[in-house]
């Protein structure tokens, strides 16, 4: 069907859709949200918001709803019972309920919270409450235009292709999005199929997270936080409640607009613009930012009178040399700690240096959650610790996703230990630096967006895949994880290895109308390093342009 077919279909599906549409006069923009659907992947639905088959609205939420309380009906015996949560997102809550009310028609019980709540939290409710799988409404660090629709298995982890590709039948299966069935609220919830979830919940998960607590003294730290007009206000100064920590107040209340930020991302440096700005007035250790769903979380330290940002990579590696530092004394033969393959090396060695074993997967944190719900069935390992390059980290397996709640709190355990010490968090990394070897590391993100852009993206894969190893200078192998790699999922990802160990990875966003670079570059002192990267990105900037 040609994009403005449906296009005239939509028009008559309500007066709201009707006249949105009947505003655009940009025919790209017109054939972006008709030229296909928004695709259910492996994590969900994540888009942007409006009216039409390629984009997040009530229409496409309830599609994907449909098509999991299906999947759940064929796959599962009994009672089922879905949990939902939601962020501060314009339309979250709406999504939110209007998925309960889906469910409620199909005859699945449905736990929806009350109020935003962050993504571990959900993951960690869907065991909690003994559920089949978990929805929560958030499309993360993404900017304010986006929403999005992630599903949890009965663990409490993001689907991985597995099961997501039995779900995504069933989506794809449903033609007739008017109509999806959707139960009236007040009568779903007169009649138990819609109940509420109360404080009990976030108690429950704090009191997990706490469990986790390796360093009790405070030492005088002083932090700034700021939950970027997301959800983690309440949890993260909860868990810090022994430290000094003044929130940023212009970004202290939910705002589906986040209008103090350019783009709520933590990974952003002038997201935590703000928050060092005040730490500069307070004289405060540390700045922390967790973003929208609080399942990521930056940081700045103060380090000889100034905020150094820190990357994903850097604290990763702290808080692996800090957890370990303190863990030493338990671990065992079977402790292993996670990384993505976009992850770089510094933790792992750490890891390593501990005797843990290390394991590499996807890049997505639903791949580090299988990886715990394969030890918990097998006994094979016993996880320690997962993260990933953007910002993600979990320590313990209370949660089957990152979380920012439990990261916060270590990181101010870890920042207060060194403190103690005479210590920056910046400090502890130049003496990890000379033990291990000097990292450094950025990403390169394109925005091609629109079919033609897809189309772009999809020919500059081809070109890398083509060239190999001669793509650039010095490369010593490639790893094409679409081929199949170990045991892990078939991807398209490009990995190029170097002779000395660094490394640069193409990857195709799964979230958002970007290419992504990833480089690695490990040298004897900051200065080769740079010199080393700034060339591989001049190459790439290049090669695909601005």
């Amino acid at each position: 069907m040609l994009y403005t077919e449906r296009y005239n279909e939509w028009l008559l599906f309500d007066d709201e859709t009707k006249q949105e549409l009947l505003k655009i006069t940009d025919e790209k923009e017109l054939e972006d949200r008709f030229y296909k659907d928004l695709q259910f992947g492996t994590g969900g639905l994540r888009g942007i918001m409006g009216a039409g088959p390629n984009r997040m609205n009530k229409y496409t939420v309830g599609k994907a709803t449909l098509g999991l309380a299906k999947y759940l009906a064929a796959e599962f015996d009994g009672e089922k019972r879905v949990v939902i949560a939601f962020d501060s997102r314009n339309l979250s809550a709406e999504f939110a309920k209007s998925a309960a009310q889906v469910f409620a028609a199909k005859g699945i019980t449905v736990y929806l919270f009350g109020q935003i709540m962050p993504t571990p939290v959900l993951s960690f409710a869907v065991q909690y409450l003994n559920c089949t799988a978990g929805v929560v409404i958030t499309a993360s660090h993404n900017p304010k235009e986006y929403n999005g629709y992630k599903v949890y298995d009965r663990n409490g982890c993001q689907l991985v292709p597995e099961y997501a590709d039995k779900v995504i039948a069933y989506v794809n299966e449903i033609t007739d999005l008017r109509a999806v069935p959707h139960l009236d609220y007040e009568v779903a919830c007169a009649s138990g199929l819609i109940k509420c979830v109360g404080d009990e919940v976030l108690d429950a998960f704090l009191a997990a997270v706490k469990q986790q607590e390796l360093y009790t003294e405070t030492n005088g730290l002083k932090v700034v936080y700021t939950p970027l007009h997301g959800t983690g206000n309440i949890p993260v100064r909860r868990i810090l409640g022994q430290y000094a920590v003044s929130v940023v107040p212009e970004q202290e209340l939910p705002d589906g607009n986040f209008s103090t930020v350019r783009s709520p991302n933590p990974e952003e440096k002038d997201a935590l613009t703000l928050g060092i700005a005040q730490a500069e007035r307070e004289n405060a250790d540390l700045v922390l930012g967790t973003d929208p769903d609080c399942d990521r979380v930056g940081i700045a330290v103060r380090h000889n009178g100034a905020y150094v940002l820190m990357t994903g990579n850097q604290v990763g590696a702290l808080l692996a040399d800090f957890v370990l530092r303190f863990k030493k004394d338990t671990l065992t033969e079977k402790s292993t700690l996670v990384k993505t393959i976009v992850t770089n090396d510094l933790g792992a060695n750490i890891a390593k240096s501990y005797g843990l074993q290390v394991v590499e997967t996807l890049t997505g944190f639903k791949y580090i959650g299988d990886r715990i719900n394969r030890y918990a069935q097998s006994g094979t390992n016993e996880f320690v610790m997962g993260y990933e390059e953007s910002y993600g980290y979990l320590v313990g397996t209370h949660a089957r996703d990152k979380d920012a709640v439990v990261a916060s709190m270590l990181i101010c355990e870890a920042a207060a230990f060194h403190k103690k010490n005479g210590k920056t968090l910046v400090d502890a990394l130049h003496d990890l630096y000379a033990q291990f070897g000097f990292y450094l590391d950025a990403l390169d993100s394109f925005t091609l967006k629109g079919k033609d852009g897809a189309e772009r993206i999809r020919s500059i894969m081809s070109a890398f895949r083509t060239a190999g190893e001669t793509a650039f200078d010095g490369v010593e192998r490639v790893i094409d994880y679409s081929l199949g790699v170990d045991d892990l999922p078939k991807e398209n990802v490009l990995k190029f290895i170097f002779e000395n160990g660094s490394w640069l990875s193409v990857r195709p966003s799964g979230t958002e109308p970007k290419l992504k670079i990833y480089y690695s570059v490990c040298g004897e002192n900051e200065e080769t390093a740079n010199a080393t990267l700034q060339s591989l990105r001049r190459f790439i900037h290049d090669t695909i342009g601005e």
